[in-house]
């Protein structure tokens, strides 16, 4: 390996040798033998960067190297830019940098059909450098001015989420020569760049020393672009993996232009025909150096679990981890990388990729982690046991160990995205069958005491081999290989495993039943009933002791949000099912079911699953626990992660009821969920309906008597959210004119029980609200609840 890396050396400064040109201009500056040759002039701050091969493409990447640290605004250390094809092309006394346009083509071997595509479809020159000097068909250019640019878009990101009006001060940037590196395949550029503005959000002044001057790292990478031996791999949207597209006019007229190929990084066996080979080159991913222990060891074993899914098809050591050496740079092409990240609040992770544009080949994964996440996991862990540090204050181990097994689980997740795979929603519904997914903490009850054990699964899933084996299998010469991935693809469908992506797996208006985002089991509605149960016990169990002696109250009330909103995310899963559907991303031929209602008796149950958490039994926040809330203590202000009310310093338990309830409802009663609702009942006479969610909902909130004057007052919040909903269903417009008639049928049978009921203070007050609508439902708007604290991802409010 040694001798064969010293002889590559030898030849690279041969043809470099035989390639150098001799400019004028750059006798006395400093030079980068690389991919692309490059001068420094010290004197005037300049680079120079040396042209030999005209219309020859390569790939161009930026990329932030140094980030603000604020997830609400976005602009992370390692944040990958665009990967653009380019190429210079002469034109004049100029040189043009060219962009072609590689979404419309024509793969033929007819240049004059080729040519037609590229002039019917628009290129893009990315920048225009005069000629410096010309050697022997070479062309010399300054580099500077493109890369002393804001490439990555900063000043509009600020601009766009609103924190001020920036721009770039030349006067306080300069290039960065510490990451400025020239290699062989690769040349690699850092500027730093300050931008200087007046601030107006409150996010750029919580990260900046001086909000008025913004200083980031800004990289640029020139890649020479891999070998056409790469073979491209037909997509399938039962596969898990990534689409990679583009439409190639020379296809004949009876199939589809639209062609779609699987991104994947290039694998192949050294023997094909052995049931078990080395690969030819590994995909070996690098773990930032800058990680700390024990997060570390938990990375390195959790991205590891990926070794089983390419073992599975015979592959031996074909995918490794390795920590980062220390002179690599995190965004040198030749490294996948994860990279630990840190903002100022918790975040998502999210896995990129440096793609070849021209055939959907993964050159460099990239992984950014949220160094946050860890914490909001301990934290759960930390309100859900009961009494933790009654006895001592460095019982902190099983909340680690929980913490951590989530950040095992985590590494693989993200690796998963990078290595071409797309989230899977639907594998909870098969024993955890996918990293893909987004796992909620699974527990169990042991008497007055909640298991961690089983928390987070252990290793790769089941569907997690199908996607490797779908992108990754090496078949054999004379294999058919549209057969064979069809086969991989129908044993997973007979084994039962589910695929659902993101797109039908959102909660808002989502309706696919077995696609939930933090959520466990086969039954959505029975994993509810565990989850209330979990936190009911849980929150009997909560007392000072869930805290180190010495801490203040304020930082027991931050414990207590992540348990008094626990139910959250399967109270999402669960209103997915009323007027839910179940299908697949069915192809003609393959056997599975396209779509269908979901049964009404399943339904019914998870109305009546759900309506519980708008019940003040279930949701209050016992009394005796109130009295362990005082106002915040100094130092120890509210944050987003913290309860928010309507009382000022002291802690509103009214108004947690009322988020809890706001967000049930927002679920429930979705404009778009109504509007299925409505043709559901249309469908099938015997299925759930509008009207019967709506009656079920009010009598199960305001039909609903407490003797307990607490609990009647935490049940009278519930009900005024409930009446909110109905109006903006009665004043919606972006839903069936049914679903608007029916909500108004609601209100005024609401109006009608009211006035026949007694007349509290309450019930008058409701009539008048249903009156002021009633005249003018135009002025209509849904009154905003106090803002749930952050929660999703478990690891904070993130993506993808």
């Amino acid at each position: 390996m040694k001798k064969s890396i010293t002889l590559f050396a030898i030849l690279y400064s041969f043809c470099t040798m035989l390639h150098a040109q001799t400019f004028d201009k750059t006798k006395d500056f400093q030079k980068f033998n690389g991919y692309f040759n490059f001068y420094y002039d010290d004197k005037s701050d300049k680079i120079y960067l040396e042209v030999n091969d005209l219309d020859k493409e390569f790939l161009y990447v930026y990329a932030l190297s140094s980030g603000i640290g604020s997830n609400d605004i976005g602009l992370d250390r390692g944040q990958l830019g665009n990967e653009q094809v380019v190429f210079f092309k002469k034109a004049g006394n100029k040189l043009l940098l060219v962009q072609p346009n590689l979404e419309y083509r024509a793969i033929t071997q007819n240049n004059l059909e080729r040519k037609s595509v590229e002039q019917a479809f628009a290129k893009s020159v990315l920048h225009g450098f005069k000629i410096e000097e010309e050697s022997k068909g070479s062309y010399l250019i300054d580099f500077t001015e493109f890369l002393m640019r804001d490439a990555h878009g900063v000043a509009n990101r600020l601009k766009n989420t609103k924190q001020g009006s920036y721009g770039l001060d030349k006067s306080k940037s300069a290039l960065d020569f510490e990451r400025t590196k020239a290699f062989p395949k690769n040349v690699e550029f850092d500027a730093i760049l300050t931008f200087e503005g007046t601030p107006s959000g409150s996010w750029i002044q919580a990260v900046t020393p001086n909000p008025s001057l913004v200083t980031v790292a800004q990289h640029h990478s020139l890649i020479e672009l891999p070998d056409d031996k790469y073979q491209k791999r037909e997509f399938d949207p039962r596969s898990g993996s990534y689409p990679f597209s583009y439409y190639d006019y020379a296809t004949p007229v009876q199939e589809s232009i639209l062609k779609r190929f699987v991104t994947r990084h290039r694998l192949e066996k050294k023997n094909p025909s052995a049931p078990v080979s080395e690969a030819v080159e590994p995909i070996v991913y690098y773990l930032d150096n800058g990680t700390p222990e024990p997060v570390r060891s938990a990375l390195l074993e959790g991205g590891k679990w990926w070794n089983q899914a390419f073992e599975a098809i015979g592959y031996k050591d074909a995918f490794q981890l390795k920590v980062l050496p220390d002179d690599a740079d995190p965004l040198d092409v030749r490294y996948n990388v994860i990279q630990w990240v840190h903002r100022s609040t918790r975040g998502w992770s999210y896995g990129s990729s440096v793609t070849d544009p021209r055939t959907g080949e993964i050159i460099k994964g990239h992984v950014s982690l949220g160094s946050l996440r860890i914490r909001q996991d301990f934290l759960i862990a930390q309100a859900l046991m009961n009494q933790p540090f009654a006895e001592r204050d460095d019982n902190y181990q099983p909340m680690l160990n929980m913490a951590l097994a989530r950040i095992r689980q985590l590494s693989a997740h993200e690796i998963g995205h990078t290595l071409g795979f797309a989230h899977n929603f639907a594998a909870s519904t098969n024993d955890r069958a996918s990293v893909m997914d987004y796992p909620h903490p699974q527990f169990e009850l042991k008497g007055s005491n909640i298991d961690f054990s089983n928390a987070y699964d252990t290793g790769i899933g089941e569907w997690d081999k199908v996607t490797v084996a779908y992108s990754y299998s090496d078949f054999p010469k004379g294999t058919n290989e549209k057969t064979a991935l069809n086969a991989i693809l129908k044993k997973a469908q007979d084994e039962g495993l589910r695929y659902i992506s993101d797109q039908d797996a959102r909660p808002t208006g989502g309706a696919h039943a077995l696609a939930h985002l933090w959520d466990n089991g086969k039954s959505a509605s029975q994993e509810l009933e565990n989850v209330l149960q979990v936190r009911k016990t849980a929150i009997n169990n909560f007392s000072m002791d869930n805290i180190r002696t010495g801490e203040p109250n304020s930082v027991l009330e931050d414990v207590f949000a992540p348990l008094y909103f626990f139910h959250r995310y399967q109270t999402e899963a669960v209103s997915k099912l009323v007027g839910g559907l179940d299908y697949n991303y069915a192809t003609k031929g393959d056997g599975q079911r396209t779509v269908h209602m979901i049964n009404e008796a399943v339904q019914e149950q998870a109305l009546e699953s759900i309506l519980e958490t708008l019940d003040a039994k279930v949701i209050a926040i016992p009394q005796d626990k109130l009295d362990l809330f005082p106002p915040r203590a100094i130092g120890y202000s509210r944050t987003r992660e913290s309860f928010n009310g309507r009382t000022g310093v002291s802690f509103d338990a009214l108004s947690a009821a009322e988020t809890a309830a706001d967000m049930t409802l927002g679920l429930l009663l979705h404009p778009e969920r109504a509007s299925r609702l409505i043709q559901q009942k249309s469908l099938d006479k015997n299925q759930l309906g509008l009207s019967e969610v709506l009656e079920e909902t009010i009598k199960n909130t305001m039909g609903a008597s407490n003797r307990d004057a607490y609990l009647d007052e935490v049940q009278q919040t519930i009900n005024f959210r409930v009446l909110y909903h109905i109006m903006n269903l009665a004043a919606h417009d972006a839903v069936h004119p049914q679903v608007n008639a029916l909500a108004h049928e609601s209100l005024k049978n609401l109006k009608a029980s009211l006035l026949g009921g007694e007349k509290t203070a309450i019930a008058i007050e409701m009539v008048r609200r249903i009156d002021a609508f009633l005249d003018k439902p135009e002025n209509f708007k849904l009154i905003p609840t106090p803002k749930i604290p952050d929660g999703s991802p478990i690891g904070m409010d993130c993506m993808n």
